[in-house]
């Protein structure tokens, strides 16, 4: 873990050259969730051959890109989940009020500053105005209670704080590499590594 940083939604985790789970090797996952239950994240730089289907299809026009159905992990590979960079930070609907079902707000649940899950089954004429970046995930990545922990423990991944490209990157295959990069001191070195570590 780099110093100065914790596990939380919003972050990333990096697999280091020593993770050879093929699911994982060289990904940049993003966090969505982490709490006692364990945590939740998308794998950014898998995009997949797939393109949105009808009735998804609609949101073709706001899609990142490269425009493709990005592998989000090997945890329920029907599931769709979509990020979208919003124009304005989100900000939670009030639970006082009334929502109104064509409220923007309705169809976007704020994650981390910009970031925000979007809903698919929404009009994306409801959520055009306000979004410039969507980027579909099919799939995610999971662990369980304490899990997480454990593999970091053990050198497979290294959390590092995002930055908003590194999700809608238009170049995803470098992101691993883009990550580590900008990382301080010894941590940089990574980006270089070969990946056959017999290599060095």
């Amino acid at each position: 873990m780099v110093p100065g940083t914790s596990i939380a939604k919003g972050r990333l985790l990096v697999a280091t050259p020593v993770l050879d789970d093929p699911n994982f090797a060289r990904t940049v996952v993003y966090i969505v969730e982490h709490h006692d239950d364990g945590a939740l994240g998308l794998v950014l730089n898998r995009p997949s051959y797939e393109q949105l289907d009808d009735p998804l299809d609609r949101w073709v026009d706001v899609q990142s890109s490269p425009p493709r159905v990005f592998s989000g992990g090997p945890v329920e590979p029907d599931a769709l989940i979509a990020l979208a960079r919003t124009k304005q930070p989100a900000v939670p609907p009030d639970p006082t009020t009334d929502a109104d079902e064509d409220d923007e707000d309705t169809y976007l649940a704020p994650l981390s500053g910009t970031i925000a899950s979007a809903d698919l089954a929404a009009d994306p004429a409801l959520v055009a105005g306000s979004i410039d970046g969507l980027r579909v995930f099919r799939g995610y990545a999971g662990w369980s209670p304490g899990q997480l922990e454990m593999e970091i423990g053990t050198g497979s991944w290294l959390v590092v704080d995002s930055v908003e490209s590194d999700i809608f990157t238009d170049e995803p295959d470098e992101l691993w590499r883009v990550v580590l990069r900008r990382q301080p001191g010894r941590l940089g070195w990574l980006a270089e590594a070969p990946d056959d570590l017999s290599w060095n």
